[in-house]
């Protein structure tokens, strides 16, 4: 269950640790500030033994620095998992780019691409898992100004298996 716990975690609110000054235009820090608020979302993990329902809420916040920070948290059958983060435009390199901490030991950032209004992460990522045998998740966090999506799946190459959700974010 843990290791859900991490899989979920590191696909939930990603990055591959990145760092940059943070000093937006109006346009694109307007963009960020747009997203302040509380979100929920609710989905179902599927791929294990049976579809696990989970529960996600995300709180978003003005951060120092034209930043804005978030902290979520979702709830499944045995666990919680939280994650905290910032998601920040870097004038330097001209994109977007965000990092992210969680409570099962997953620390990581991703860029974002902007397309049209929307800023869409996508992390490719392979590592290995408690037992030593790598996984490859894929996951892609989209701000879509009416609503934040997660999608995710992990691959455990040992096993076969296979670790899928989809968690669409609405504002409260």
């Amino acid at each position: 269950m843990r290791l859900v716990a991490k899989v979920l975690s590191a696909a939930l609110l990603m990055g591959l640790l990145l760092s940059g000054s943070a000093r937006a235009g109006d346009a694109e820090l307007g963009l960020l500030q747009s997203y302040i608020g509380s979100w929920v979302g609710q989905s179902v993990l599927t791929g294990g033994d049976e579809p696990e329902p989970f529960a996600c809420r995300l709180k978003v916040t003005q951060g120092r620095q034209q930043k804005i920070n978030y902290a979520g948290r979702c709830s499944l059958v045995n666990m919680n998992l939280s994650v905290t983060g910032t998601i920040y435009y870097n004038d330097k390199e001209a994109r977007y780019e965000a990092t992210m901490r969680s409570n099962v030991g997953f620390s990581a950032g991703a860029v974002g691409l902007k397309k049209g209004k929307n800023i869409v992460f996508t992390l490719k990522e392979s590592k290995a898992d408690r037992g030593g045998g790598m996984m490859n998740v894929d996951s892609v966090l989209e701000l879509t100004g009416t609503q934040i999506a997660v999608d995710f799946n992990v691959e455990f190459n040992r096993s076969g298996q296979v670790l899928t959700a989809k968690v669409p974010f609405d504002r409260q």
